[in-house]
């Protein structure tokens, strides 16, 4: 019966409660009477009016007051109550008035106040009835019960939200302020986080959402240390701009971020120095559609460009990362002209395509992100990556130079620190040519700027771990003692606008990283905020299992960000200023001649060399490469002719 009632169309269940409210007016009225003349068989006299007329008074009254709305999911608001309230206290007045009025005989003055009270009980009681019935059948259901973390605003919002889901129950609040402790606010009582423990068992909770978008991350990383232990699935709400912007529901939730686990504060970023280098300029940004390049983007056309030119190699990811700006543009309502946004497909190694787009806009500044990145690939791709990391970066600087372009940032890489991989050392032998090109009288301010990982960039073992603990696991972790350090994407690129614009010439940026992260604990707490166990020795009977496959090729167990053990601080409290060795150009020159003639005969041995010899802790080793490269050029029949780098100098 339960069932039936609750599953039929909502204009049905209005009638019903429209009926309901038919027979519990009048019964209001005559025990009104009753309880005012002491028995259960009192006369009306002409309180027999009163019974025919309240109904026909109080229904209009409630449904313009909007009470036939919402019956049972929100009668427990405020809201409701207080349209009760009204709807009661109005008919009351206009009884009252119509007894006088019409000289009604033997009705007891004190009638009206005992039917303001009976009624109000009456009405408002049957919604609350109704809405504890309608609550122990919603229990039963196969949805999953959920625990709202905060019963401030926002978690009274999510309540609200969540009664119209179809997959989520919220049973009860937990919140740490104590003058809350066993309030009940829209039916749902608040508990202390002490009693979450038994709230689980008590009340099946299976998920806890987090609705408190106003706190700090160093609070919120307290919360989730503290719900780390329970087998509880976490997840939060959308942050307040979101929720300001409309772009999302507030019972839109989601999984924690990693940066949410750490806890790292942003710095407030220094605007002049945002908007030295870009503001009414020129920009470029190779590598455009990577990760890093990507999220430059997105910072700089809020920077207020003249012009955004998007350099990369790929053809779908440049279509994707100007679709998207666009659509950011016109959600943000900013009309600009159709040459703004300048999609520039190319490669960092054509030196001439990348003067031709330099000299063609007049470009101000370059953030040259473009870039393999991938450790093991590269490793297993040393040519590829020495060309691209290494002489793309001469090429990008060269045209930089030639076109005397104001601002160059090369964004680089922890790795690039006595590297045990091609990667690093490329990347390495890319800065050595910027602070050697530096060294030279130009136009071109040339920097660098070095952090580690960054929190979702490809590659990143947080995406890869969440795939996994999707599908069941094994979490495949390379070694129990493996470190990081990690930085949010955007948190980066703003890092990164910043410290160009501290650049004079030559400088090493360092990015403040923060404290480092021993990988397996960061994915044992995604395991544990997700609901599961883990499966080892002490636990058979977890849920994930961790599997740890070995040291990749090039891969080291900690980064660093310095070769020597000494850095400047900045203006800016996150920013440092490195003493790096470098060569002049008139020494390095002959060193890239000889490494690009290597690359280009397939020399690994030279190769190798080379990058020992030049890159200070260089303890990589390309022979892995040597017999698949001997036998790919021996098949190929044709020898390879080399460019001189001193002749693309020159031009």
């Amino acid at each position: 019966m339960t069932s039936f009632f609750f599953n039929l169309d909502r204009w049905k269940k209005r009638i019903i409660i429209m009926l309901l409210d038919l027979l519990l007016i009048p019964l209001a009225i005559w025990v009104s009477f009753a309880l005012r003349l002491g028995t259960w068989n009192p006369p009306l006299n002409d309180g027999i009016w009163m019974l025919g007329l309240a109904p026909l008074i109080v229904l209009p009254i409630f449904v313009r007051l909007g009470l036939y709305r919402a019956v049972i999911r929100f009668i427990g608001g405020q809201q409701a109550v207080m349209a009760v309230l009204k709807g009661v206290t109005l008919s009351t007045m206009i009884l009252a008035l119509i007894a006088v009025l019409a000289n009604w005989q033997g009705i007891p003055r004190s009638i009206f106040l005992i039917y303001w009270g009976t009624a109000f009980l009456f009405v408002g009681g049957s919604r609350y009835l109704i809405r504890l019935v309608y609550a122990r059948h919603y229990l039963k259901s196969e949805k999953a019960h959920i625990i709202i973390y905060g019963a401030g605003e926002a978690g009274i919002q999510l309540a609200n939200a969540l009664v119209r889901n179809e997959d989520y129950r919220a049973v009860a609040y937990i919140d740490d302020n104590p003058t809350l402790n066993k309030a009940i606010i829209q039916g749902l009582q608040v508990y202390k986080p002490s009693q979450l423990n038994n709230l689980i068992a008590k009340m099946q909770v299976s998920q806890v959402f987090l609705a408190m978008p106003n706190i700090s991350k160093a609070r919120k990383r307290e919360i989730l240390q503290f719900l780390e232990p329970f087998p509880l699935h976490v997840l939060t709400i959308p942050n307040v701009s979101e929720l300001i912007s409309g772009e999302r529901r507030i019972d839109e939730v989601r999984e924690i971020e990693v940066d949410e686990l750490l806890g790292r504060e942003p710095v407030e970023p220094d605007q002049e120095l945002l908007s030295s280098c870009i503001e009414n300029k020129v920009v470029m940004v190779t590598g455009a559609g990577g990760s890093i390049g990507s999220e430059l983007c997105r910072q700089i056309i809020h920077l207020n460009p003249r012009q955004l030119i998007l350099f990369e190699a790929s053809e779908f990811a440049l279509y994707s990362i100007e679709n998207e700006l666009l659509n950011l543009l016109q959600a943000a309502a900013i009309e600009l002209p159709k040459t703004y946004l300048i999609p520039a497909l190319g490669s960092v190694q054509n030196q001439k395509r990348l003067e031709e787009i330099m000299q063609r806009y007049k470009v101000n500044t370059i953030y040259h992100a473009a870039a393999y990145k991938h450790v093991p690939l590269v490793e297993h791709n040393p040519l590829e990556g020495i060309l691209n990391n290494t002489f793309g970066t001469l090429y990008a600087a060269l045209a930089a130079k030639n076109t005397k372009v104001r601002h160059f940032v090369l964004i680089s890489t922890d790795k690039a620190v006595r590297p045990t991989n091609v990667m690093g050392a490329s990347k390495r032998m890319a800065e050595l040519v910027l602070q050697a090109l530096a060294q030279h009288t130009s136009q071109t301010i040339f920097s660098i700027v070095r952090f580690g990982n960054v929190l979702g960039s490809s590659g990143s073992v947080v995406p890869l771990f969440r795939k996994q603990i999707q599908a069941g696991g094994p979490i495949t972790i390379t070694h129990p003692d493996i470190i990081r350090y990690f930085m949010t994407i955007p948190e980066a690129a703003l890092l990164v606008i910043q410290a160009g614009a501290l650049a004079r010439g030559g400088e090493v940026f360092l990015l403040d990283m923060g404290e480092p992260v021993k990988i397996v604990d960061l994915a044992k707490r995604m395991v544990h905020l997700s609901g599961f166990n883990i499966k080892d020795e002490q636990n058979p009977d977890g849920n994930i299992e961790l599997k740890f496959t070995g040291l990749r090729p090039g891969e080291k167990l900690y980064e660093e960000l310095l070769i020597d053990s000494q850095a400047d601080k900045t203006t800016h409290p996150k920013i440092f200023k490195a003493h790096e060795n470098y060569l002049f150009w008139q020494d390095l020159e002959p060193i890239l001649d000889d490494l690009l003639q290597a690359c280009q005969q397939r020399n690994l041995a030279r190769i190798q060399a080379i990058l020992e010899t030049q890159v200070s802790g260089f303890k990589g080793s390309l022979d892995v490469q040597a017999n698949l490269l001997k036998k790919s050029v021996s098949t190929s029949g044709t020898s390879t002719t080399h460019s001189n780098v001193t002749l693309l100098v020159s031009r």
